[in-house]
């Protein structure tokens, strides 16, 4: 498989940085000594800014003194023999190994090295970020911290270097601050925590360049994560057949809506016939009743209180969605209860999770009964903190993790919301791409809750499930956000669901 196709093959799997640290020593020991490997990158960060600014100059390259420095130092020695004017800082008096070689080439160029005082990046110049790279973790010090607040500061372009200095690779985060790239340049795989938490304000554009490491190197290693090609996806689930009717998609019914927030189920039942489960049906208060069948007639509605409706509701129905809008009184509880005794499919989101992080004796006896049962769980970090007993700090510290440790206490495939949505069966972990900061309004979860239960009324396994949902649920929030992110709706979402289930 020549590097090409290899890349391509592996766009998908993501790893810890300890991991794509092995895969530097394995072909190190495979051959490739690692000054070729810290010139391949270097060069490739070099392409990568002639590419992104053409002719750009001045070049103003921060290097640490380990190997992401050295790949700094060549990118100065090759701007340098552009004709590039360069600003070469150093944050130490000699690097180490390969480094010190790279140093060297950067001096024989023409670069003078300085040792960084302070300087802010000269107006108008962009900015090289080869700090840390992927091997940071823990708060910023001294010279590096002060470095990073000033180049943040001088808002010039930023290319990081395989990561911007400052963030965990693994895990997305930083301990209060971090470089704020336009562009970063990863190398040899993708890294788990460059695509959810924080990282998507400090990366800007990302890249891969997999310097020409051979597969087998990735052989016989289990990515750590991975993400989701949506569109891979739909074509995988394919067209309809043409003699299709409504009872080959399921019956959907969702469960909430109590009184001040019978918008939720509106939402979330909206959603779930949009994407294309055969029946919907909802089970709310008396009074919501009218109102909701007047927006969505395509919706069969049932008052709550009538048990016999309830019950008949519950029989029919192929998948549970219970929570939008459920409220923690008795009379969600109870709705609560119910669901958990059926036997279909559940999906528990929204206050269906607030109860359970409160008291989940009920749950846990009705997963000794029912193992086999398919349980989905869609937090928020607040939700998750709750169901883990510890903070929201704590839950998104390590959202892989958090996420993993929910799937296996609650037996579920649990989809944490956020930046960066991460999905575990508490195996594997999958994280999603896309959406913006216009989602950050009400209604957004109930929507995604609707969108999961018809999938899994389709048919699609549960991670499959919540993957291709959390997907498009982002996709329809980018296409209705085109004309602008501030007063984006949950209906918005609603609206383009048809076309981004159908590949349009």
């Amino acid at each position: 498989m020549d590097r090409s196709m290899r890349a391509a093959a592996g766009s998908l799997a993501l790893y810890t940085a300890e991991q794509v640290q092995e895969f530097d020593r394995k072909a190190i020991a495979a051959g490739t000594p690692g000054f070729e490997l810290m010139h391949r990158a270097g060069a490739a960060a070099f392409a990568c800014l002639q590419q992104r600014w053409p002719q750009h100059s001045p070049i103003d390259i921060f290097c640490g003194g380990g190997n992401n420095g050295g790949d700094g130092y060549i990118v100065a020695a090759l701007a340098a023999q552009s004709g590039m004017a360069v600003r070469c800082w150093a944050f130490s008096e000699t690097s180490w190994g390969d480094a010190n070689i790279a140093r060297e080439l950067a001096c024989d160029a023409g670069v003078n090295v300085q040792l960084w005082d302070g300087q802010s990046p000269a107006a108008g110049a962009v900015v090289v970020d080869a700090l840390f790279g992927t091997g940071f973790s823990g708060p910023l010090r001294g010279q590096y911290r002060h470095a990073i607040e000033a180049i943040n500061a001088a808002g010039c372009p930023v290319l990081a270097i395989d990561a911007p200095s400052g963030l965990n690779c693994d895990t997305g985060m930083h301990e209060g601050l971090a470089i704020k790239a336009s562009l970063t340049l990863s190398f040899i795989a993708w890294k788990q925590g460059l695509f959810t938490g924080l990282a998507s304000q400090h990366c800007g554009a990302l890249r891969l360049d997999g310097l020409g490491i051979e597969a087998r190197i990735f052989e016989h290693t289990e990515p750590s994560a991975w993400r989701t090609d949506v569109d891979a996806e739909l074509r995988q689930w394919g067209q309809r057949p043409v003699a299709a009717h409504k009872g080959m998609y399921g019956h959907v019914l969702v469960a909430g809506g109590d009184y001040g927030t019978a918008g939720a189920v509106v939402l979330a039942a909206s959603a779930a016939a949009r994407c294309g489960a055969g029946l919907v049906s909802c089970v709310t208060r008396p009074e919501h009743v009218a109102p909701l069948l007047s927006q969505r007639p395509e919706v069969m509605a049932y008052p709550g209180a009538d048990a016999q409706a309830w019950a008949e509701a519950l029989g029919r129905a192929s998948v549970l969605a219970v929570g939008p809008g459920l409220g923690q009184q008795v009379w969600g509880k109870t709705l609560l209860d119910d669901c958990l005794q059926a036997q279909a499919p559940l999906l528990l989101d929204a206050d269906a999770l607030n109860i359970l992080a409160a008291d989940a004796t009920r749950f846990d006896e009705q997963c000794a009964q029912q193992p086999d049962r398919i349980r989905v769980m869609t937090p928020h970090p607040g939700e998750a903190a709750r169901l883990l007993k510890c903070s929201v700090a704590e839950v998104q510290a390590d959202r892989f993790s958090s996420c993993k440790a929910l799937a296996k206490r609650y037996r579920a495939v649990v989809l944490l919301k956020g930046a960066g949505t991460v999905i575990s069966d508490g195996v594997t972990c999958w994280v999603n791409e896309g959406g913006n900061p216009g989602m950050a309004s009400g209604g957004m979860g109930d929507v995604l809750s609707g969108m999961i239960a018809a999938l899994l009324a389709q048919h699609l396994d549960a991670v499959t499930a919540c993957r291709l949902a959390a997907a498009l649920h982002c996709r329809a929030a980018d296409r209705a956000a085109q004309h602008g992110e501030r007063g984006l709706l949950a209906m918005d979402l609603v609206a383009q669901l048809r076309g981004v289930m159908n590949g349009h």
